[in-house]
């Protein structure tokens, strides 16, 4: 249940898309938050601990973003 070291699954997402989904969420705080400690590109990966410091599971950025551009976070559970 740790990073996804070796799962060769990681990939660069723009920071303004993970706020967003924090705010679609209705995390407005951990939005702010999240805009002030992440970087602008944010690597699934290497940023894993963050993520899970504002609730999101890395693996889930990759289906939701991995597939389908900025829409595929709103279809997310189509991707899987």
């Amino acid at each position: 249940m740790g990073p996804l070291r070796g799962t060769g699954e990681s990939m660069n997402i723009d920071k303004n898309q993970i706020l967003e989904l924090l705010r679609s969420q209705g995390d407005h705080d951990k939005a702010q938050q999240a805009d002030s400690e992440l970087p602008d590109q944010v690597d699934t990966d290497k940023d894993a601990g963050l993520l899970s410091k504002f609730g999101i599971d890395p693996m889930e950025l990759i289906k939701q973003f991995g597939g389908g551009g900025g829409i595929g976070g709103k279809l997310g559970g189509l991707l899987g």
